[in-house]
């Protein structure tokens, strides 16, 4: 992995929104790639402005009109949640001229969020959003799994990872992906280490800087321990009551932190699914870290703690599927919703996709190499009581080599084809 620049997958969603939209937002956690992508966008005639520049923020703050002021060519401005008044000026700027892709803005916190935004550029402004890297992107591969499960096709890849060149994937190196992570710079390194420390670098420069934007903390100490218990409790419905309970913190208090840091993007909330009156289903989000290399280094594992503990390894490797899975989501052209399932009698689907026309992946994760039919349980539960009037297949993503029917649209298949 020493490759610097990938083809990022969300780059044609860019220049086709630049074409008819007046503003597009990039929008995703730091480092993440973000500048890196706007500026391959950038040409000779583009202006470039990043608000990491003290003396461009000095500007931006002290005359925000004259600061987004320009013609017809692409205006660049990077990190705009530092300035969330630059917001306005823009709208009065694309008012007067109309013309399509005038800003490309990119923002390291979700700026809706912040509590000085007072404008969303309803009408004017197209949202796309940048996640750390994935392995697609890594080895040059298209966002096509979803799609492709939809019609029950998987692909199988090799890795191509040294000293396994040409060898089947396998748990051990499923783990050492994991913990890896997939920002950018921290794919660039080799050690254990090194990338334990990129992590928590990069966790203690958010805190020193961009949350001071977002809320007010009061409680670095505290704030850090709740980064630590999310991280734990990444791939588990959220329970604010429980994870208050080593934390000196109220809970409206805890609140508020958490959605400060999903306003930095490094927690993500995934909805259950009910679309239906069935009221056995339980009604909680579960929580993710966006980032596996970033949970695992915070929780500061060991890739031998990792793997010889299922539990750890199955949690990481949940979250690590969740990671390639919701940026395959947002790549894709079509438009799916990503959910998962629990009902009373603690029947459970990790992932539940559903498309537009209603069609259902049920979506199991599992760290281990062999699958078995009572892995597909829920699956067929589910396939059977709640989605019978819909189009359904069963997926059990395993650590194994082969993609083998289970049935009736029932699968198991490689991790390794989310990116194949």
């Amino acid at each position: 992995m020493t490759q610097n620049i990938y083809a990022r997958w969300q780059m044609q969603k860019i220049k086709d929104a630049l074409k008819t939209r007046r503003v597009v937002l990039l929008e995703g956690s730091r480092q993440c790639g973000k500048t890196t992508l706007s500026k391959e966008l950038a040409s000779n005639e583009t202006i470039y402005r990043t608000l990491d520049d003290s003396t461009l923020l000095k500007a931006a703050i002290d005359d925000p009109s004259g600061f987004v002021r320009h013609g017809n060519e692409l205006m660049i401005i990077d990190e705009v949640q530092r300035t969330p008044d630059l917001l306005l000026a823009i709208k009065k700027d694309v008012d007067e001229n109309q013309a399509w892709g005038r800003f490309l803005l990119t923002g390291s916190a979700n700026i809706q969020s912040l509590p000085s935004v007072k404008e969303s550029l309803a009408g004017r402004i197209s949202k796309v959003r940048l996640r750390p890297l994935t392995l697609g992107e890594i080895y040059g591969k298209s966002p096509n799994f979803i799609t492709n499960a939809f019609k029950g096709e998987f692909s199988i890849s090799k890795s191509s990872q040294k000293p396994t060149e040409g060898l089947a994937y396998n748990k051990d190196i499923y783990i050492s992906y994991a913990m890896r992570g997939g920002y950018p710079e921290a794919v660039k390194l080799d050690q254990a280490q090194e990338i334990r420390r990129w992590h928590k670098d990069y966790l203690t420069a958010l805190i020193d800087r961009d949350l001071k934007d977002i809320a007010e903390i009061r409680r670095k100490d505290s704030l850090l321990k709740l980064v630590e218990v999310l991280a734990a409790w990444s791939s588990k419905e959220l329970d604010i009551s429980k994870i208050g309970t080593n934390l000196s913190l109220a809970r409206p208090t805890i609140e508020t932190y958490i959605n400060a840091l999903e306003s930095l993007y490094l927690v993500e909330r995934v909805r259950p699914w009910h679309t239906t009156d069935y009221d056995r289903i339980k009604k909680q989000d579960k929580i993710f870290v966006t980032d596996s290399g970033f949970m695992s280094s915070i929780l500061k594992w060991t890739f031998e703690a990792v793997r010889f503990d299922g539990d750890l390894n199955g949690k990481l490797i949940e979250t690590f599927v969740f990671n390639q899975l919701s940026a395959i989501l947002e790549a894709q052209e079509d438009d799916c919703n990503l959910y998962h399932y629990r009902d009373r009698e603690k029947r459970e689907i990790d992932f539940i996709v559903q498309n537009e026309n209603g069609d259902i992946l049920g979506i199991e994760v599992k760290a281990g190499s062999s699958v078995n039919k009572s892995m597909f349980k829920h699956l067929e539960w589910f396939k059977h009581n709640l989605a019978a009037e819909n189009k359904f297949k069963g997926i059990v993503l395993y650590s194994g080599e082969h993609a083998l029917s289970f049935g009736d649209n029932m699968w198991a298949v490689p991790i390794s084809s989310l990116w194949s």
